[in-house]
């Protein structure tokens, strides 16, 4: 039999410290990826056992070098706040790097991904991450696996609007959520509208049997938003709907998405994302109120519509002077709202507000 190349103790690539396993850790929110950290210089690490989903697996890894801080996660910038690295073909069963690919006639394609918080965040984490590494215990993962399903088969049910066929094999195969959310991609308006609607929707139906599928969902949604080499079509307004469609389980990630009031590509987007919230739960998003108030005096009448819409939806009285200096403003635009995409004006859409308000 042939011995291929390989490395008998696995090493952190920041401080060359040998470590040990990934492991999965029983919580209220079951985790996706095994994970782990380095004794030596708090680097923390995530395992990929396909090589296909490392976007996934390093949010996974972020958060938990942030001690589950959502809001701290997604603030940091890579390179200022935080390195990261990547270890190819890791064997988490032999705890080995095969360097060809092969270990034992095995083929190897795990990843472990890396991430290192600067010093002045780690004193503020570090120590709970170590408690957690202490006290972690293994936990069986459920994996919800159907014959039913297949791509074709998600994407029959979407386009003939059978809804409860498609809840149904969501309950059953957790693999539909990640179909759907490959399907924010297409370039139709309407199905990404659509899309987006069926993911809340499903969301709601499967959130209690499969949390955490539901949490990694979110996690990658926002993490394709906030990476520029990522598309992020459908990315927030879908996050918007989750939590829109589920404030007791996600009610938190609110405050992770208002962070993306600072990138002004996403206005529009967020914008959307923040009134569907509001439709629900004003209070998750009331402090976008000032960000949206200022956004009723941009040159984008797109962006000026979607603020006053949100406006409305967030229910704060004081609003209603600002909104009343759009009464002439009859620059048409296209927004989806109440379940389909219209065609309307900035002034129709300030108008509708200010009744909300009053």
């Amino acid at each position: 039999m042939r011995k291929y190349p390989e490395i008998a103790e696995l090493r952190c690539p920041f401080c060359n410290q040998v470590i040990e396993k990934p492991k999965e850790f029983k919580e209220k929110k079951p985790l996706e990826f095994p994970l782990g950290s380095c004794e030596q210089c708090g680097a923390v690490y995530a395992f990929d056992a396909t090589g296909h989903n490392r976007g996934a697996a390093f949010v996974e890894a972020l958060l938990f070098a942030c001690n589950d801080d959502d809001y701290l996660a997604f603030s940091l910038s890579a390179g200022e706040d935080y390195s990261d690295a990547v270890v190819e073909k890791y064997d988490l069963m032999s705890h080995r790097i095969a360097f060809e690919g092969r270990l034992d006639d095995r083929y190897i394609r795990g990843a472990l991904i890396f991430v290192k918080l600067n010093e002045e965040f780690q004193e503020v984490t570090q120590n709970k991450v170590k408690e957690k590494m202490r006290t972690a215990l293994p936990q069986p993962k459920q994996k919800y696996r159907s014959d039913e399903f297949s791509k074709g088969t998600v994407r029959t049910y979407i386009r003939e609007n059978k809804l409860k066929d498609l809840i149904a094999l969501a309950q059953a195969d957790s693999r539909v959520i990640s179909e759907l959310q490959r399907m924010l991609l297409t370039p139709d308006e309407q199905l990404r509208w659509q899309t987006i609607e069926l993911i809340a929707t499903v969301s709601y139906h499967v959130v209690e049997q499969q949390l955490d599928t539901i949490n990694k969902l979110l996690y990658r949604l926002l993490y394709s938003a906030r990476d520029s080499a990522a598309s992020a079509w459908g990315a927030l307004e879908a996050s918007g709907a989750i939590i829109s469609a589920n404030p007791a389980f996600f009610g938190d990630y609110s405050q992770s998405l208002l962070l993306f009031l600072q990138c002004k590509n996403l206005w529009k987007e967020v914008t959307w994302a923040i009134g569907r919230i509001a439709t629900r739960d004003p209070a998750l998003v009331r402090r976008a109120y000032p960000a949206l108030c200022s956004f009723l005096g941009e040159s984008d009448p797109v962006l000026r519509g979607h603020a006053a819409w949100a406006l409305g939806e967030l229910k704060i009285p004081d609003a209603k002077k600002e909104l009343e200096k759009l009464g002439t403003d009859d620059h048409l635009l296209s927004i989806y709202k109440d379940g389909a995409l219209q065609e309307t004006s900035v002034s129709e859409l300030a108008k509708e507000a200010i009744e909300k308000l009053n």
